[in-house]
């Protein structure tokens, strides 16, 4: 898939290491910007599940 247009985190600023996302079809992909070559595939619905999860703060606390 040559012609993906990945968007990085704005939470990234100069720093490289970040999270990139991707809108492939139906489905989302994911990367670590700096190992772009392992990526990882999901779908929309998950993937906003994540996003509302991750900003109602449910990864914020650790056992």
């Amino acid at each position: 898939m040559p012609n993906m247009r990945w968007q990085k985190s704005s939470y990234s600023g100069a720093n490289s290491e970040c999270v990139e996302v991707c809108s492939v079809d139906d489905l989302i992909a994911l990367r670590e910007s700096d190992d772009g070559g392992v990526v990882i595939h999901t779908t929309r619905a998950r993937f906003a599940a994540l996003l509302r999860a991750a900003k109602a703060g449910e990864y914020d606390r650790r056992p």
